[in-house]
């Protein structure tokens, strides 16, 4: 099994150091998402103070040339603080900082959907919108080889692992231990995890959260599970197909509900949502991953609990469709759907837009619709 060199320092001599007094000074960790959309970015700097609010916290720049984000002539990039968490790394009174970029002349990066996430949250804020993200994930040796996995092989068939307990069943739970108490610590409305069905993968659950907090939980809650890993010597991978052959994918199932679907009648809202998505399939599979659905082709075959990526279905129950109804809701007629189609390396932001823009705001056709213009 193949860790990383520096998970080998002594964490005795490291903590020696930690647990020196920091005086009146705060670390604040601004972390952002770079050029590919998936990877994620951090750097710290040393507040005077100990900031109550984002407004204390000032902006910062980077070089935008060596993240994918800007050319090496014109590189500097905006750190805009966004939204603060406790550090559970650092701890008290130090911060993480998630930060939106913005380019040389202030205009969003390419990679910076917080930005237009906002505006459309902000429109439909009186329909409440609620999310639930499944994020799928899976531990891997620092190799790309699936951690607990044998070398030279593969573990039995996929069946005891899902919710599985045992050393050979579950690969890794030390690192989900530590990631969940990690978010309880920084304030990430984390609400569960779980054993996945491929050994080596695992889930946590975000949510719910009202509008742009579901992407802002999400991707802080991914940084941590970052750290995390990084400090176990191991790496965790989002790739929606890290293994190919007769093994599950990875996906980060989306549930989604307004204040009328989550009232008395409001299964019938929920069916003229899906009536809606149902006309709007492909653009919805292009907004679930951060290649416009290639990465999802691995993924959604209709095989290994996936509907298939160019049809669309939906069904009570059914974890083979795009859209899945709890059984619960049906029998109440309120309640939330599943949207079974995103990745797990999707950006949240793109993915609960999207959601809003068709079902709240009745977008049509295979564009969002520019409200700016």
């Amino acid at each position: 099994m193949a860790t990383s060199a520096s998970s080998k320092l002594s964490q005795a001599v490291k903590q020696h150091y930690m647990n020196l007094p920091q005086g009146e000074k705060v670390q604040a960790m601004y972390i952002w998402i770079d050029g590919t959309g998936e990877g994620l970015r951090c750097k710290t700097r040393t507040l005077d103070f100990e900031p109550k609010s984002i407004d204390d916290l000032p902006e910062w720049n980077f070089d935008g040339s060596s993240t994918y984000q800007s050319e090496g002539s014109n590189s500097d990039m905006y750190l805009i603080p966004a939204v603060m968490f406790r550090d559970p790394f650092r701890k008290d009174p130090n911060k993480l900082v998630l930060c939106e970029v913005l380019k040389y002349n202030r205009k969003p990066a390419e990679t910076n959907l917080r930005r237009s996430c906002k505006q459309i949250m902000r429109m439909v804020e009186n329909n409440h919108p609620w999310f639930g993200m499944e994020q799928e994930y899976t531990i891997l040796g620092t190799d790309g080889h699936p951690f607990g996995w044998p070398s030279n092989g593969f573990p039995g068939p996929q069946g005891p692992y899902y919710c599985g307990v045992g050393a050979d069943k579950a690969y890794g739970r030390d690192i989900v231990e530590a990631h969940y108490r990690a978010c309880l610590y920084a304030g990430v409305q984390i609400c569960g995890t779980n054993a996945e069905v491929m050994p080596a993968q695992w889930e946590f659950q975000v949510g719910p959260c009202e509008g742009i907090n579901m992407g802002d939980h999400l991707w802080i809650a991914r940084f941590i599970l970052h750290r995390v890993c990084e400090d176990f010597g191991v790496v965790v991978s989002f790739d929606p197909k890290p293994i190919s052959g007769n093994w599950n994918g990875a996906g980060c199932h989306t549930n989604f509900s307004t204040k009328e679907m989550r009232e008395e009648g409001g299964l019938k809202v929920i069916e003229e949502s899906i009536e809606r998505l149902a006309k709007r399939h492909m653009y919805h599979i292009r907004a679930y991953d951060p290649k416009g659905g290639l990465d999802n082709a691995r993924r959604l075959t209709g095989h290994h609990e996936t509907s298939n990526i160019d049809e669309f279905s939906a069904g009570v129950a059914n974890r083979g469709a795009s859209i899945r109804i709890p059984r619960s809701v049906g029998h109440e007629k309120k309640g939330y759907f599943e949207d079974r189609r995103p990745s797990a390396n999707c950006d949240p932001y793109m993915v609960t837009q999207a959601l809003v823009r068709t079902c709240l705001l009745k977008e049509e056709g295979d564009e969002p619709t520019d409200y700016n213009k």
